[in-house]
Protein backbone atom coordinates (compact mmCIF):
# COMPACT_ATOMS: atom_id res chain seq x y z
CA UNK A 1 0.00 0.00 0.00
CA UNK A 2 1.30 3.25 -0.81
CA UNK A 3 0.91 6.82 0.18
CA UNK A 4 -0.78 7.68 -2.97
CA UNK A 5 -3.29 4.84 -2.46
CA UNK A 6 -5.08 6.48 0.52
CA UNK A 7 -6.41 9.87 1.11
CA UNK A 8 -4.67 9.07 4.72
CA UNK A 9 -1.57 10.54 4.74
CA UNK A 10 -0.40 7.78 7.20
CA UNK A 11 0.50 4.18 6.94
CA UNK A 12 -1.63 1.21 7.29
CA UNK A 13 -3.05 0.90 10.99
CA UNK A 14 -2.84 -2.58 12.85
CA UNK A 15 -5.79 -1.57 14.91
CA UNK A 16 -3.98 -3.23 17.32
CA UNK A 17 -5.33 -2.21 20.85
CA UNK A 18 -2.73 -1.89 23.22
CA UNK A 19 0.60 -0.23 24.41
CA UNK A 20 3.41 -1.89 21.75
CA UNK A 21 6.39 -2.52 23.49
CA UNK A 22 5.51 -2.76 27.02
CA UNK A 23 3.15 -5.65 26.75
CA UNK A 24 4.96 -9.42 26.99
CA UNK A 25 3.28 -10.30 23.64
CA UNK A 26 4.49 -6.95 22.08
CA UNK A 27 7.40 -8.62 19.66
CA UNK A 28 4.99 -11.83 18.50
CA UNK A 29 2.18 -8.68 17.75
CA UNK A 30 5.13 -7.09 15.44
CA UNK A 31 6.03 -10.71 13.64
CA UNK A 32 2.25 -11.12 12.92
CA UNK A 33 1.27 -7.69 11.60
CA UNK A 34 4.54 -6.57 9.66
CA UNK A 35 3.79 -10.06 7.69
CA UNK A 36 0.22 -8.68 7.39
CA UNK A 37 0.39 -4.59 6.74
CA UNK A 38 4.57 -3.92 5.49
CA UNK A 39 7.59 -2.86 7.04
CA UNK A 40 5.56 0.39 8.02
CA UNK A 41 2.32 0.57 9.94
CA UNK A 42 0.81 2.22 12.41
CA UNK A 43 -0.81 1.23 16.35
CA UNK A 44 -3.14 3.23 18.02
CA UNK A 45 -3.25 3.32 21.53
CA UNK A 46 -6.36 4.23 23.55
CA UNK A 47 -5.17 6.90 26.00
CA UNK A 48 -2.06 7.97 23.82
CA UNK A 49 -2.16 11.45 22.35
CA UNK A 50 0.10 10.11 19.00
CA UNK A 51 0.15 6.76 16.85
CA UNK A 52 2.89 4.66 17.55
CA UNK A 53 5.04 3.48 13.89
CA UNK A 54 6.83 0.26 13.30
CA UNK A 55 8.96 0.54 11.36
CA UNK A 56 11.19 -2.30 9.48
CA UNK A 57 12.36 -1.00 6.02
CA UNK A 58 15.64 -0.53 6.45
CA UNK A 59 15.89 2.85 4.35
CA UNK A 60 13.03 4.05 6.47
CA UNK A 61 15.64 3.48 10.17
CA UNK A 62 18.84 4.76 8.04
CA UNK A 63 16.45 8.14 8.08
CA UNK A 64 15.39 7.73 11.40
CA UNK A 65 19.28 6.54 13.17
CA UNK A 66 21.60 7.90 10.86
CA UNK A 67 20.62 10.63 8.14
CA UNK A 68 17.76 12.34 10.49
CA UNK A 69 18.59 11.49 13.52
CA UNK A 70 18.78 15.38 14.87
CA UNK A 71 15.00 15.28 14.30
CA UNK A 72 14.61 12.42 16.78
CA UNK A 73 14.62 12.07 20.63
CA UNK A 74 14.19 8.73 22.72
CA UNK A 75 10.88 7.46 22.48
CA UNK A 76 8.74 5.39 24.34
CA UNK A 77 9.43 2.39 25.77
CA UNK A 78 12.76 2.92 28.22
CA UNK A 79 10.86 3.90 31.24
CA UNK A 80 12.19 0.62 32.84
CA UNK A 81 15.41 0.64 31.95
CA UNK A 82 15.33 4.28 33.31
CA UNK A 83 13.99 3.25 36.24
CA UNK A 84 17.61 0.72 36.69
CA UNK A 85 20.07 3.36 35.35
CA UNK A 86 18.96 6.79 36.51
CA UNK A 87 20.12 8.95 33.54
CA UNK A 88 22.76 7.08 32.44
CA UNK A 89 23.85 7.22 28.41
CA UNK A 90 21.81 4.75 27.47
CA UNK A 91 18.28 6.85 27.84
CA UNK A 92 19.88 10.50 28.35
CA UNK A 93 18.99 12.97 25.90
CA UNK A 94 20.10 16.18 24.71
CA UNK A 95 23.11 18.07 26.03
CA UNK A 96 23.43 15.58 28.86
CA UNK A 97 23.94 12.60 26.82
CA UNK A 98 25.93 14.88 24.41
CA UNK A 99 28.02 15.44 27.33
CA UNK A 100 28.36 12.24 28.91
CA UNK A 101 29.39 10.51 25.51
CA UNK A 102 31.55 12.73 24.38
CA UNK A 103 34.00 11.65 27.84
CA UNK A 104 32.78 7.76 27.85
CA UNK A 105 33.76 7.22 24.02
CA UNK A 106 37.53 7.38 24.60
CA UNK A 107 36.76 4.60 27.18
CA UNK A 108 36.00 2.04 24.46
CA UNK A 109 38.50 2.99 22.01
CA UNK A 110 40.11 -0.69 20.42
CA UNK A 111 43.46 0.23 22.26
CA UNK A 112 41.64 0.30 26.05
CA UNK A 113 39.41 -2.36 24.96
CA UNK A 114 42.28 -4.84 24.33
CA UNK A 115 43.65 -3.67 27.69
CA UNK A 116 40.89 -6.17 29.23
CA UNK A 117 41.81 -8.95 27.58
CA UNK A 118 44.16 -10.54 30.12
CA UNK A 119 40.89 -10.23 32.33
CA UNK A 120 38.88 -11.58 30.50
CA UNK A 121 40.80 -14.60 29.63
CA UNK A 122 41.56 -14.77 33.16
CA UNK A 123 38.06 -15.14 34.45
CA UNK A 124 37.09 -17.52 31.58
CA UNK A 125 40.03 -20.21 32.91
CA UNK A 126 39.40 -19.98 36.16
CA UNK A 127 35.35 -20.92 35.28
CA UNK A 128 35.88 -24.16 33.01
CA UNK A 129 37.24 -26.18 35.70
CA UNK A 130 33.61 -26.45 37.55
CA UNK A 131 32.72 -27.44 33.69
CA UNK A 132 35.25 -29.86 33.86
CA UNK A 133 33.37 -31.42 36.98
CA UNK A 134 29.96 -31.14 35.74
CA UNK A 135 31.53 -33.05 32.45
CA UNK A 136 33.25 -35.62 34.79
CA UNK A 137 30.09 -36.25 37.46
CA UNK A 138 26.96 -36.09 34.32
CA UNK A 139 25.65 -32.92 35.86
CA UNK A 140 23.76 -30.29 33.61
CA UNK A 141 25.07 -26.92 33.32
CA UNK A 142 23.03 -24.78 33.59
CA UNK A 143 24.46 -22.03 30.36
CA UNK A 144 21.98 -19.48 30.97
CA UNK A 145 23.52 -18.94 34.56
CA UNK A 146 27.13 -19.84 33.86
CA UNK A 147 27.19 -17.34 30.60
CA UNK A 148 25.22 -14.62 33.22
CA UNK A 149 27.39 -14.95 36.10
CA UNK A 150 30.94 -15.00 34.03
CA UNK A 151 29.94 -11.90 31.92
CA UNK A 152 28.77 -10.14 35.21
CA UNK A 153 32.09 -10.54 36.61
CA UNK A 154 33.82 -9.80 33.75
CA UNK A 155 31.86 -6.08 33.30
CA UNK A 156 32.32 -5.78 37.39
CA UNK A 157 35.80 -6.12 37.92
CA UNK A 158 36.11 -3.92 33.91
CA UNK A 159 34.61 -1.50 35.86
CA UNK A 160 35.47 -1.33 39.22
CA UNK A 161 39.11 -3.23 39.26
CA UNK A 162 40.53 -3.75 42.24
CA UNK A 163 37.63 -2.52 44.24
CA UNK A 164 35.53 -4.93 43.29
CA UNK A 165 37.49 -7.83 45.34
CA UNK A 166 37.40 -5.15 48.10
CA UNK A 167 33.44 -4.79 47.76
CA UNK A 168 33.28 -8.50 47.87
CA UNK A 169 35.61 -8.65 51.18
CA UNK A 170 33.80 -5.74 52.88
CA UNK A 171 29.65 -6.87 52.11
CA UNK A 172 31.04 -10.97 52.54
CA UNK A 173 29.16 -11.66 48.62
CA UNK A 174 28.72 -9.82 45.59
CA UNK A 175 26.18 -7.39 45.93
CA UNK A 176 25.13 -7.32 41.87
CA UNK A 177 24.40 -11.18 42.06
CA UNK A 178 20.59 -10.17 41.97
CA UNK A 179 21.34 -9.61 38.34
CA UNK A 180 21.93 -13.47 37.69
CA UNK A 181 19.89 -14.80 40.45
CA UNK A 182 16.82 -13.18 39.78
CA UNK A 183 15.14 -13.15 36.36
CA UNK A 184 11.98 -10.09 37.30
CA UNK A 185 12.51 -6.93 36.31
CA UNK A 186 9.75 -5.30 37.97
CA UNK A 187 10.00 -1.87 39.99
CA UNK A 188 10.53 -3.72 42.87
CA UNK A 189 13.63 -5.37 41.42
CA UNK A 190 14.62 -1.77 39.63
CA UNK A 191 14.18 -0.50 43.31
CA UNK A 192 16.48 -3.39 44.86
CA UNK A 193 19.00 -2.53 41.74
CA UNK A 194 19.18 1.51 42.76
CA UNK A 195 20.36 1.31 45.99
CA UNK A 196 23.37 -0.56 44.85
CA UNK A 197 24.28 2.76 43.51
CA UNK A 198 25.84 3.06 47.17
CA UNK A 199 28.30 0.72 47.02
CA UNK A 200 29.56 2.57 43.57
CA UNK A 201 29.33 5.46 45.48
CA UNK A 202 31.57 4.07 48.61
CA UNK A 203 34.34 2.89 45.82
CA UNK A 204 34.21 6.54 43.99
CA UNK A 205 34.84 8.07 47.91
CA UNK A 206 37.15 5.57 48.71
CA UNK A 207 39.40 6.23 45.76
CA UNK A 208 38.86 10.30 46.14
CA UNK A 209 40.35 10.11 49.34
CA UNK A 210 43.34 7.44 48.77
CA UNK A 211 43.66 7.86 44.71
CA UNK A 212 45.98 5.44 42.79
CA UNK A 213 48.07 6.64 40.01
CA UNK A 214 45.43 5.17 37.49
CA UNK A 215 42.53 7.34 39.75
CA UNK A 216 45.23 10.20 38.66
CA UNK A 217 46.83 9.68 35.52
CA UNK A 218 45.60 9.46 31.87
CA UNK A 219 42.74 7.05 32.87
CA UNK A 220 43.81 3.93 31.65
CA UNK A 221 43.02 2.19 34.35
CA UNK A 222 39.81 0.19 35.02
CA UNK A 223 36.56 1.93 33.85
CA UNK A 224 35.42 3.54 36.72
CA UNK A 225 39.21 5.38 36.56
CA UNK A 226 38.76 6.58 33.31
CA UNK A 227 35.17 8.32 34.01
CA UNK A 228 36.83 10.25 37.39
CA UNK A 229 39.95 10.90 35.19
CA UNK A 230 37.38 12.61 32.02
CA UNK A 231 37.55 16.10 31.71
CA UNK A 232 34.59 17.44 29.55
CA UNK A 233 36.21 19.46 26.62
CA UNK A 234 34.44 22.03 26.46
CA UNK A 235 34.36 23.93 30.16
CA UNK A 236 37.12 21.15 31.76
CA UNK A 237 34.69 19.87 34.26
CA UNK A 238 34.46 16.48 35.84
CA UNK A 239 31.63 14.01 36.08
CA UNK A 240 29.77 14.55 39.62
CA UNK A 241 29.07 11.33 42.13
CA UNK A 242 25.22 11.43 40.68
CA UNK A 243 26.84 11.38 36.71
CA UNK A 244 29.38 8.63 37.56
CA UNK A 245 27.03 6.43 39.32
CA UNK A 246 24.18 5.97 36.79
CA UNK A 247 27.12 5.62 34.30
CA UNK A 248 28.79 2.37 35.96
CA UNK A 249 24.74 1.37 36.91
CA UNK A 250 24.45 1.47 32.75
CA UNK A 251 27.60 -0.45 32.05
CA UNK A 252 26.78 -2.97 34.50
CA UNK A 253 23.24 -3.53 33.28
CA UNK A 254 24.41 -2.81 29.29
CA UNK A 255 27.52 -4.95 29.58
CA UNK A 256 26.33 -8.11 31.45
CA UNK A 257 22.70 -8.75 30.44
CA UNK A 258 23.27 -8.53 26.54
CA UNK A 259 26.52 -10.39 26.59
CA UNK A 260 24.87 -13.39 28.21
CA UNK A 261 22.15 -13.38 26.11
CA UNK A 262 24.20 -13.73 23.11
CA UNK A 263 26.78 -16.24 24.42
CA UNK A 264 23.57 -18.34 25.98
CA UNK A 265 22.19 -18.93 22.51
CA UNK A 266 25.56 -19.53 20.62
CA UNK A 267 25.94 -23.07 22.56
CA UNK A 268 22.63 -23.64 22.16
CA UNK A 269 22.23 -22.94 18.33
CA UNK A 270 25.79 -24.92 18.36
CA UNK A 271 24.45 -27.61 19.93
CA UNK A 272 21.77 -27.86 17.49
CA UNK A 273 24.14 -27.43 14.91
CA UNK A 274 26.76 -30.22 14.54
CA UNK A 275 28.22 -29.17 11.32
CA UNK A 276 28.62 -25.38 12.55
CA UNK A 277 30.28 -26.57 15.79
CA UNK A 278 32.58 -29.02 14.02
CA UNK A 279 33.59 -26.30 11.78
CA UNK A 280 34.23 -23.53 14.77
CA UNK A 281 35.94 -26.52 16.87
CA UNK A 282 38.14 -26.85 13.62
CA UNK A 283 38.69 -23.06 13.73
CA UNK A 284 39.55 -22.91 17.45
CA UNK A 285 41.83 -26.34 17.38
CA UNK A 286 44.11 -25.19 15.00
CA UNK A 287 44.85 -21.91 16.16
CA UNK A 288 46.92 -20.94 18.54
CA UNK A 289 46.67 -17.48 19.49
CA UNK A 290 50.00 -15.54 20.02
CA UNK A 291 48.65 -12.61 22.41
CA UNK A 292 45.59 -11.56 23.44
CA UNK A 293 44.99 -8.73 20.75
CA UNK A 294 42.05 -7.43 19.49
CA UNK A 295 43.55 -8.35 15.78
CA UNK A 296 44.03 -11.86 17.10
CA UNK A 297 41.14 -12.59 18.20
CA UNK A 298 39.02 -10.71 15.05
CA UNK A 299 41.33 -13.73 12.74
CA UNK A 300 38.83 -15.71 14.49
CA UNK A 301 36.79 -15.49 11.02
CA UNK A 302 34.37 -18.28 11.79
CA UNK A 303 34.35 -17.78 15.25
CA UNK A 304 33.26 -14.30 15.22
CA UNK A 305 30.48 -14.99 12.19
CA UNK A 306 28.94 -17.50 14.70
CA UNK A 307 28.42 -14.27 17.37
CA UNK A 308 27.21 -12.32 14.39
CA UNK A 309 24.46 -15.20 13.17
CA UNK A 310 23.30 -15.29 16.43
CA UNK A 311 22.88 -11.71 17.11
CA UNK A 312 21.04 -11.58 13.96
CA UNK A 313 18.87 -14.20 15.25
CA UNK A 314 18.42 -13.14 18.88
CA UNK A 315 19.22 -9.77 19.07
CA UNK A 316 18.98 -8.98 23.30
CA UNK A 317 18.70 -5.33 22.25
CA UNK A 318 15.02 -6.67 20.39
CA UNK A 319 13.64 -3.24 19.90
CA UNK A 320 14.93 0.61 19.64
CA UNK A 321 12.64 3.47 20.37
CA UNK A 322 12.57 7.39 18.59
CA UNK A 323 10.29 10.40 18.75
CA UNK A 324 9.75 12.75 15.82
CA UNK A 325 10.70 16.10 17.13
CA UNK A 326 9.49 17.73 14.55
CA UNK A 327 7.33 16.17 11.46
CA UNK A 328 8.69 13.55 9.06
CA UNK A 329 8.36 11.65 6.02
CA UNK A 330 9.19 8.41 6.25
CA UNK A 331 8.81 5.45 3.44
CA UNK A 332 6.44 8.27 1.52
CA UNK A 333 4.31 8.62 4.32
CA UNK A 334 4.24 11.90 6.78
CA UNK A 335 4.88 11.28 10.28
CA UNK A 336 3.56 14.19 12.58
CA UNK A 337 5.75 15.75 15.38
CA UNK A 338 5.41 13.37 18.29
CA UNK A 339 4.92 10.18 16.49
CA UNK A 340 6.79 7.40 18.08
CA UNK A 341 8.85 5.06 15.85
CA UNK A 342 9.24 1.27 17.05
CA UNK A 343 12.32 -0.26 15.28
CA UNK A 344 12.86 -3.82 16.03
CA UNK A 345 16.09 -5.72 15.34
CA UNK A 346 14.38 -9.12 15.68
CA UNK A 347 11.69 -8.21 13.02
CA UNK A 348 14.13 -6.69 10.47
CA UNK A 349 16.76 -9.28 10.73
CA UNK A 350 14.52 -12.10 9.95
CA UNK A 351 13.20 -10.26 6.98
CA UNK A 352 13.74 -12.77 3.90
CA UNK A 353 14.00 -9.92 1.67
CA UNK A 354 17.21 -9.01 3.11
CA UNK A 355 17.74 -12.76 4.69
CA UNK A 356 17.20 -15.61 2.45
CA UNK A 357 16.55 -18.69 4.77
CA UNK A 358 16.00 -16.41 7.72
CA UNK A 359 15.08 -18.56 10.28
CA UNK A 360 18.29 -20.63 9.53
CA UNK A 361 21.21 -20.34 11.50
CA UNK A 362 24.21 -19.83 8.75
CA UNK A 363 27.15 -17.97 10.03
CA UNK A 364 28.43 -17.98 6.22
CA UNK A 365 25.80 -15.14 5.62
CA UNK A 366 28.47 -12.92 7.74
CA UNK A 367 31.72 -14.30 5.12
CA UNK A 368 32.58 -11.22 4.73
CA UNK A 369 31.70 -9.29 8.05
CA UNK A 370 28.91 -7.69 9.13
CA UNK A 371 28.97 -5.35 6.28
CA UNK A 372 27.85 -8.73 3.86
CA UNK A 373 24.20 -7.87 4.78
CA UNK A 374 21.92 -7.25 1.88
CA UNK A 375 21.06 -3.81 3.30
CA UNK A 376 23.51 -2.11 5.68
CA UNK A 377 20.37 -0.96 8.13
CA UNK A 378 18.90 -4.57 7.95
CA UNK A 379 21.41 -5.68 10.66
CA UNK A 380 20.98 -3.27 13.48
CA UNK A 381 22.13 -5.59 16.84
CA UNK A 382 24.13 -2.33 17.94
CA UNK A 383 21.74 0.01 17.17
CA UNK A 384 22.99 2.91 14.46
CA UNK A 385 24.37 6.19 13.86
CA UNK A 386 25.45 8.69 16.78
CA UNK A 387 23.86 6.64 19.66
CA UNK A 388 25.21 3.03 17.98
CA UNK A 389 26.31 1.11 21.23
CA UNK A 390 29.74 2.39 22.71
CA UNK A 391 30.41 -0.97 24.05
CA UNK A 392 30.26 -3.09 20.84
CA UNK A 393 33.85 -3.86 20.20
CA UNK A 394 34.60 -5.12 23.70
CA UNK A 395 31.41 -7.20 23.58
CA UNK A 396 32.15 -8.92 20.62
CA UNK A 397 35.96 -9.41 22.37
CA UNK A 398 34.36 -10.58 25.26
CA UNK A 399 32.26 -13.34 23.34
CA UNK A 400 34.91 -14.82 21.28
CA UNK A 401 37.17 -15.35 23.91
CA UNK A 402 34.85 -16.92 25.73
CA UNK A 403 33.59 -19.38 22.70
CA UNK A 404 37.50 -19.71 22.18
CA UNK A 405 38.74 -21.15 25.67
CA UNK A 406 35.53 -22.95 25.87
CA UNK A 407 35.26 -24.56 22.50
CA UNK A 408 38.76 -26.20 22.89
CA UNK A 409 37.93 -27.89 25.93
CA UNK A 410 34.07 -28.91 25.87
CA UNK A 411 31.13 -29.37 23.34
CA UNK A 412 27.44 -28.82 25.12
CA UNK A 413 24.68 -31.20 24.48
CA UNK A 414 21.30 -30.32 24.75
CA UNK A 415 18.26 -32.45 25.35
CA UNK A 416 15.66 -29.95 24.02
CA UNK A 417 15.80 -29.74 20.22
CA UNK A 418 13.76 -27.05 17.66
CA UNK A 419 14.02 -22.97 18.10
CA UNK A 420 14.60 -21.62 21.93
CA UNK A 421 11.41 -20.22 23.76
CA UNK A 422 12.57 -16.38 23.64
CA UNK A 423 10.52 -13.50 25.85
CA UNK A 424 10.79 -10.14 24.79
CA UNK A 425 11.07 -7.26 28.03
CA UNK A 426 13.90 -4.75 28.66
CA UNK A 427 16.06 -7.40 26.64
CA UNK A 428 15.48 -10.53 24.79
CA UNK A 429 16.09 -13.71 26.58
CA UNK A 430 15.07 -17.22 26.96
CA UNK A 431 11.74 -17.65 28.54
CA UNK A 432 13.63 -20.69 30.63
CA UNK A 433 16.95 -21.19 31.67
CA UNK A 434 19.16 -23.49 28.88
CA UNK A 435 20.14 -26.66 30.94
CA UNK A 436 22.79 -28.66 28.86
CA UNK A 437 24.88 -31.53 29.26
CA UNK A 438 29.13 -30.81 29.15
CA UNK A 439 31.52 -33.31 27.59
CA UNK A 440 34.96 -33.06 27.21
CA UNK A 441 36.29 -33.34 23.96
CA UNK A 442 39.51 -35.86 22.84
Amino acid sequence: MAASDSDDPRPPCSHLQSDVGTTDDSLAHMVEDGARFGDIYRVQTPGRPSDTWVVADPESIKRVLVSNHRNYTIGRGLDRVRLLVGDGIIVSEGEVWKRQHRMMQPMFQRSRVERFGELIVDINRRRLPAWAEKAASGEMLNVTRETSESALEVVLRATLGADFDWLLSDLGANPFAMLTEESGRDLRFAFRFRQLGKHIEAVICRREAAPTSDDVGDGDGDWLAMMMAARDRSDGSAMSHRELIDEVMSIIVAGHETTAAVLNSVWYLLSQHPAIEARLHAEVDATELPDLGLKTIESLRYTNQVVLEALRLYPPVWLLTRRCVHADRLAGYDAAAGTNVFMSPYVVQRDPRHWPDPDAFRPDRFDAGADSAAHRFAFIPFSAGPRHCVGETFATYEMAIHIYHAARKFRLRCLQSGPMEMEARINLRTREDVLMRVERRA
